[in-house]
């Protein structure tokens, strides 16, 4: 999507028209109203969809159903500022007049380029997540607005020191959807579910990162939330919305359905007690409640308990070639 923020609806359409005259698939990864502008409009944004479905485009979309996304804090600087890579743009966060430039852009409202500033509430919205800089991790969980107050700095001049003193490495956790707009996506019969994060352990080397919770909460958390607690989904939909519908979308015709001659990818859980533990503050826990996970047929958790059996596969695309 070339936009999720405020040129939305004009992204959509290009998608849809790339859609229709390509002849393909279109996948939006992911639906949401990004921005605190365009809170409000995922009513717009389905009818936008449904319409071109109904004519005959094969369109859907996915989300993680959390109320905020996960990116390189870099992508807040304009684009300009990126040129040459990061070590260019750390120098220019170091140069005043290019740093005050910076800034001026930055509180300046624009269609031009992707302006994540203004698109949250402040920088009580901005949580710091991962760091390169070993210095840099006793930041992780914290927001920008914490930050400030720490370093006795302001905003801007506290984002502009933090990348560069993580050579512009930073992950952020940004809060710039509203949960309205995220539920209305949710429910959507051709929304599937993603969790947009790759699996890690929460301890060891890689336990010392502080990902997006969806890493570890992203189906628990709708089958808690969505589902037992709002009912906003029936338990059914939001298994179709985690296996079946992906797998359509994928063309992988042997899995997604629990029926013969499929491979045997079976979880068993308690709907009543399942949760997600994950937090944006705490990330690193795993969920509680998935008691059988088989993997290809073959147990990896058994009982609550991991088995440390490896039988996964690389599933590749019909377009695959060695």
């Amino acid at each position: 999507m070339r936009s999720e923020g405020s040129a939305i609806t004009a992204a959509i359409d290009e998608a849809i028209r790339i859609g229709r005259e390509a002849k393909i698939p279109v996948e939006i990864w992911h639906i949401k109203a990004a921005g605190k502008p365009q809170w409000g409009q995922m009513p717009q944004i389905v009818a936008q969809v449904e319409k071109a479905r109904a004519s005959g485009v094969d369109i859907s979309a996915n989300t993680y159903a959390y109320p905020a996304w996960f990116n390189s804090f870099s992508a807040f600087i304009p684009p300009w500022a990126h040129d040459g890579g990061d070590a260019k743009l750390v120098e220019r966060l170091k140069d005043p007049a290019l740093r005050a430039r910076i800034r001026k852009e930055m509180e300046t409202p624009s269609n031009d380029w992707d302006n994540e500033w203004q698109e949250i509430a402040g920088p009580e919205a901005i949580l710091v997540s991962v760091v390169q800089n070993p210095q840099l991790l006793p930041l992780q969980g914290k927001s920008i607005a914490e930050i400030a107050k720490l370093w006795n700095k302001d905003p801007f001049d506290t984002i502009f020191d933090l990348l560069i003193q993580d050579n512009a490495f930073t992950q952020v956790a940004v809060f710039g959807m509203s949960e309205p707009d995220v539920s209305l996506a949710l429910q959507q019969p051709w929304v599937s579910v993603d969790n947009d994060s790759q699996g890690t352990a929460p301890d060891g080397l890689l336990g010392q990162e502080h990902p997006h919770p969806r890493a570890y909460g992203t189906f628990p958390r709708i089958l808690r939330k969505y589902v037992r607690e709002e009912k906003k989904l029936k338990l059914e939909e939001a298994i179709r919305k985690f296996s079946a519908l992906p797998a359509q979308r994928m063309r992988l015709a042997d899995r997604g359905v629990l029926k013969a001659g499929m491979w045997a990818d079976v979880v068993i859980f308690d709907p009543q007690t399942i949760t997600d533990r994950a937090t944006f503050e705490n990330p690193n826990q795993l969920s509680q409640g998935m008691q059988y996970v088989l993997v290809n047929g073959v147990p990896v958790i058994d009982g609550g308990k991991a088995t440390n059996a490896l039988p996964g596969k690389v599933l590749r695309g019909l377009g695959y070639q060695p």
